[in-house]
């Protein structure tokens, strides 16, 4: 495609065909100590290609990677060891440009592999059906919201302290647009998940109740529970699931009620890439299926009785009149969802199971190591593999003094909830089965030195 600058007089026409009066109107919701009034300092304004990569390249060096050292980094993106034949697979031709298969009698490999990842995370969830993924765990938290409020016709959701305060911030910025009534406060270091209070704020208003199973400090709300007082008043239990290896060890949230279960899949398959792309995962109860956004993929015969795939239930604004979608999101990462179910694939039922088990038990190696420091308290003894622990100071030096050591220690806690005093002095620490034991007497070791 060649690329065709437009001229003065192409922009006053498409100004005034949308009636706006300059191109600077068109950012008039952006803040405006976030836009530039000048070149950014010490940007040239041109350089040659060469030139860039080896400025790019010396930007990227000074990143830490993942397996550089020791790393404890999770609070929604965890690292596992991804095989090689994900990798592999993913970059066949046949599958490395997938995105929607909008004509199904050319793309039946992806339509086949897209109907197995539903099953796959059906299974996994507890739940009856899922879709054919959406565009990660934040923004299918939210369509798990909106859907609850179709389903209710109420418009008040109620959030669990402890759901990832990335995810509520989301959820709040888009209920800006629909109205939607948002409850949600920071949580304390407490191993209580303070769900009590949660189940008894709900009333005949409440859509749905949100909560992260573990939660952002590695919790283990009891979700049974919240989904009985939910269910009670009418409401919806909506569980968001940010580490799906945990369901390798921990009852699925549809065995305990959950109405919609939404997620992260990043973990299988995907891998850290600091920062994305990921990918949604949404599954939910059958009765529900008419109210669930994105996309599924189905099964059905050909004439000559032949297996066949296609798209059904696509209710998107891409497909429909943008008033009647149950969705605007326009992306369902196609590649990540192919690269989460070859990973769960070749782990199976007892793959997933093990991994589970070995997370499981090197987050109890570290918890216990750590706990025994002086001035370190174990804030929550029940965890799958985060966990959060209580300093003396303040995280947020500590963890950055660690880093600029080699050794990543976790994330601090007022770094998610930056206004939340009460939670200066935790610190998110998460185990994989890419941890080892040096790695986690490195941890402790660096900690005792800091808090000396």
């Amino acid at each position: 495609m060649r690329y065709l600058p437009l001229n003065e007089s192409d922009r006053s026409e498409m100004l005034a065909a949308i009636g706006a009066a300059s191109i600077e109107e068109l950012f008039a919701d952006v803040h405006p100590s976030v836009l530039l009034d000048k070149p950014i300092e010490g940007l040239p304004l041109h350089a040659s290609e060469m030139a860039v990569e080896r400025h790019m390249e010396a930007l990227a060096s000074r990143n830490m990677a993942a397996g550089q050292g020791p790393f404890f980094l999770g609070a929604g993106a965890y690292r596992h060891h991804v095989p090689a034949l994900v990798d592999h697979l993913i970059q066949r031709g046949e599958f490395l440009t997938a995105y929607t298969p909008y004509q199904p009698e050319i793309a039946q490999g992806t339509l086949q592999m897209l109907f197995e990842f539903q099953s796959q995370v059906a299974r996994l969830y507890g739940c009856e059906i899922a879709n054919a993924s959406m565009y990660d765990g934040s923004t299918a938290t939210w369509e798990a919201v909106t859907m609850a409020r179709r389903i209710t016709k109420r418009d008040k959701a109620l959030l669990a302290d402890g759901l990832h305060p990335h995810y509520a911030a989301n959820i709040r910025t888009m209920a800006r647009f629909t109205r939607d009534r948002i409850v949600h406060s920071a949580p304390s270091l407490d191993p209580d998940c303070g769900l009590d209070a949660l189940a008894a704020s709900i009333d005949e208003e409440t859509s749905c109740i949100v909560v992260q199973y573990p939660d952002v400090l590695g919790r283990l709300p009891d979700l049974a529970v919240v989904a009985e007082a939910a269910h009670a008043k009418g409401a919806l239990l909506v569980a968001v699931v940010t580490e799906p290896v945990t369901l390798g060890a921990l009852a699925t949230p549809g065995e305990l009620g959950a109405d919609i279960v939404v997620g992260e899949g990043q973990s299988l398959g995907v891998g850290l890439q600091f920062g994305g792309p990921y990918l949604g995962l949404f599954a939910c109860r059958e009765k529900h299926v008419r109210h669930m956004p994105g996309r599924l993929c189905g099964q059905t015969t050909d004439v000559e009785g032949k297996p066949g795939y296609v798209l059904t239930l696509s209710t998107r604004e891409q497909h429909i009149r943008r008033e009647k979608a149950t969705s605007n999101i326009c992306t369902n990462s196609g590649l990540c969802a192919l690269a989460f179910s070859i990973h769960m694939t070749l782990l199976g039922d007892k793959g997933l199971t093990a991994l589970a088990a070995e997370n499981h038990r090197l987050a109890i190696m570290a918890a216990d190591r750590l706990a025994a420091l002086d001035g370190v308290r174990l804030v929550n003894d029940t965890f799958f593999n985060e966990f959060c622990i209580e300093l003396p100071v303040d995280a947020r030096p500590v963890v950055r003094e660690l880093a600029e050591e080699g050794v990543l220690a976790g994330v601090a806690l007022s770094r998610l909830f930056p206004g939340a005093p009460q939670l200066a002095s935790g610190l998110l620490v998460a185990v994989t089965e890419t941890t080892t034991p040096e790695d986690i007497e490195m941890l402790a070791r660096g900690l005792e030195e800091k808090l000396a």
